[in-house]
């Protein structure tokens, strides 16, 4: 039997479900906020039947899929108002739009619980922008803009949070920062990322590796541990 090396106590600290449900609410919330590393940081841009716009800044939006291309967005349960989610399925059409080191500070303060007749694009200083036959609004200000349309909304039971599923129907960009291999060179556009909440991250030029196969795994040393 292998003897694995324990974590060093005085070190590392190891946090039961228990200890979590009894957390203080703030804590609790900041702690698994950032837990599970930095995230992307978009402004949702959306308009409801009648063109009242709002914007609002997301830490939620992943890749599901790139044929067809699918996009997914975490929306918090409907227990408040969510302009966003009411205005998404009013229209089925929505628009995300990459964050830079510029915007951070503007985007950030679109999370504020303004009231549905109040747009954040004018309150926090966004310029609009519109593409031909697309009803919600872009972000001017953006390097990076998909227009989106409702393809599935779906209910997650554990805790009443939803899925909103999209899809790509138009994505602008500039051309300078588009490889030819199809990767976006995200740092030199100044995107950034976010950890927990309320905490914004620039990004660097990152690492590039060959397609892992099987037989191409290079010899790593690691050592193991019970947690």
């Amino acid at each position: 039997m292998v003897a694995y090396p324990q974590l060093n106590s005085s070190m590392t600290r190891s946090i039961d479900s228990s200890e979590i449900k009894d957390m203080n609410k703030i804590f609790r919330l900041n702690l698994i906020n950032s837990v599970t590393g930095f995230k992307s940081a978009n402004l949702v841009g959306t308009t409801d039947k009648n063109g009242q716009d709002n914007l609002a800044v997301f830490s939620s939006v992943t890749h599901l899929g790139s044929n067809p291309a699918f996009v997914g967005l975490i929306v918090r349960p409907n227990v408040v108002p969510r302009h966003t989610y009411q205005n998404i399925l009013e229209t089925g059409k929505y628009t995300i739009n990459a964050i830079t080191n510029e915007m951070k500070a503007r985007a950030h303060f679109t999370s504020a619980k303004f009231e549905k007749y109040q747009s954040e694009f004018d309150t926090c200083g966004f310029g609009r922008e519109f593409s031909q036959d697309f009803l919600a609004p872009f972000v001017r200000e953006s390097p990076i803009k998909m227009a989106l349309s409702l393809k599935d909304d779906i209910l997650i039971k554990a805790n009443s949070t939803r899925l909103i599923v999209g899809e790509v129907e138009k994505i602008i960009i500039d051309d300078s920062f588009l490889h030819s291999n199809g990767m976006l060179d995200l740092a030199r556009m100044d995107i950034q990322t976010i950890s927990g909440l309320n905490r914004y991250h620039n990004t660097d030029k990152g690492a590039i590796f060959p397609y892992a196969r099987p037989t191409e795994i290079p010899e790593f040393n690691y050592h193991e541990a019970i947690v």
